[in-house]
């Protein structure tokens, strides 16, 4: 058994207009940096084994703090980088209707079948992501993880280990806060998820 503290990274500057960020390297807001810092806090109690991120800088500024205040490397790894976003990295969604309405019509419809255009395969990227959480129950068998990544990544990886279609990540997981907890259970091949966006808080109940 291995428990995963799922957090998507802190808040950053296109948040307030929703622009999509995948690769992109988008800086934090100062809200950002304070969900960081209060994740280190939350952290220091909780008795975690690793800390985890994608290479983009909100993840690891999101992540420092953690791994700072548990006196642990910080695992960086490229599989929990964003998925990647093609033509509507950096636009809303009132942009990509008028750059290629058709396209995103059918990417609301299902995102995982109509991707964005020019974006990667949400399926590719799910995959990458389960192959990073299960080899990593592998190497820490009851262990307790922390890992700090992004929005559309973390659902599809949701999904793909729950049993459900990918195609409704944006459904059943219609948001992932910034800097909340989702923690998810591996235990011999099957997944449990036991909360999702839970507010990081000081003394919050460290295993189920």
């Amino acid at each position: 058994m291995t428990d995963f503290l799922l957090v998507r990274h802190g808040e950053t500057e296109w948040h307030a207009e929703n622009r999509y960020a995948g690769r992109s390297d988008v800086a934090l807001t100062e809200l950002g940096r304070r969900q960081g810092e209060a994740l280190g806090a939350w952290a220091a109690g909780q008795g975690l084994d690793a800390v985890m991120c994608s290479p983009l800088s909100r993840a690891r500024l999101t992540a420092r703090p953690a791994a700072a205040a548990l006196e642990l490397p910080l695992r960086v790894d490229e599989r929990l980088t964003e998925v990647g976003f093609g033509r509507g990295e950096g636009l809303t969604r009132a942009e990509m209707a008028e750059a290629f309405p058709g396209e995103l019509a059918a990417f609301l419809d299902d995102p995982v079948a109509h991707h964005l255009p020019g974006g990667e395969d949400p399926a590719a990227a799910a995959a990458r992501a389960v192959a990073c959480l299960t080899e990593t129950a592998r190497d820490l068998p009851g262990g307790r993880v922390l890992v700090v990544a992004h929005s559309t990544l973390l659902r599809l990886a949701l999904c793909a280990l729950l049993g459900i279609p990918l195609s409704r990540y944006r459904v059943v997981f219609p948001a992932l806060e910034n800097g909340a907890l989702t923690e998810l259970r591996l235990r011999e091949g099957q997944a449990s998820l036991l909360r999702l966006n839970a507010p990081v808080t000081a003394g919050a109940p460290t295993r189920a």
